[in-house]
C-alpha cells in the first residue's frame, strides 16, 4: 500500500525474492505506472482497496503479506481488511506522532494476524539488503527520476512533495 519510493523498493524486492502475485496501490497514477514497471502484477487506486477487490485481483484470496508504505490511518484500515488469516502486516510507514489507529482487536486475534514494525529487521536482514544494493540486484538506478545540482535542492524537495512525476530525486553537490 503506497507506491512511492519505499513502496517501489518493496515491490522490486518482492519480485526479486520470488513472491507470487504482487499487488500495488496508490492515489497517484504516475506511481501506479511505476509500480507496474518495477514488478507489480496488478495495480489499483488506493481508494478502491477493499476485501472484495483484493480477492478479485488475487485469485479469490486475501493477501499473505501487506506492506504499508503510506502513513495514513486509512491505509492501515485497508491493510487489516486485506490480509488473510495467518497473514502479516509490515508497518513500513508510521502514522504521525499523536495519531491513534483503531485496531479491530477481535479480527487481529481471531485471524492470527502478525503486525510487524520495520524496526523488526534482524542484522541478517540488514546485511542482505546491503548485499542486494552492492551487487545491483534491484533496479535502484532506474528509480531515479531527477538529478539536480545542489543549488536546486528546493526544486528537489518540491518535486518529491508534489509526487506528480517523480519517484526519487538525487541532489548532487558537484553537478
Amino acid at each position: 500500500m503506497g507506491s512511492g519510493i519505499s513502496g517501489l523498493l518493496h515491490i522490486a524486492l518482492a519480485r526479486f525474492s520470488g513472491a507470487g502475485r504482487v499487488i500495488a496501490s496508490d492515489i497517484n497514477e504516475y506511481r501506479l505506472e511505476a509500480a507496474k514497471k518495477f514488478g507489480a502484477d496488478v495495480v489499483t487506486d488506493a481508494k478502491e482497496v477493499n476485501p472484495t477487490r483484493v480477492r478479485k485481483m488475487n485469485q479469490g484470496r486475501l493477501s499473505d503479506l501487506v506492506i504499508v508504505c503510506a502513513g495514513t490511518g486509512s491505509a492501515y484500515s485497508q491493510a487489516m481488511q486485506s490480509v488473510d488469516r495467518g497473514g502479516t502486516i509490515l508497518s513500513f510507514a508510521p502514522l504521525e506522532p499523536g495519531v491513534n489507529f483503531s485496531l479491530p482487536f477481535f479480527d487481529f486475534w481471531n485471524d492470527g494476524i502478525t503486525l510487524l514494525p520495520t524496526y523488526g529487521g534482524s542484522p541478517l536482514d540488514i546485511e542482505r539488503a546491503i548485499e542486494l544494493i552492492r551487487t545491483h540486484r534491484l533496479p535502484l538506478r532506474e528509480m531515479i527520476t531527477h538529478r539536480l545540482p545542489l543549488a536546486e535542492t528546493g526544486l528537489g524537495f518540491k518535486l518529491v512533495v508534489e509526487a506528480k512525476e517523480s519517484i526519487k530525486v538525487i541532489v548532487e553537490p558537484h553537478r
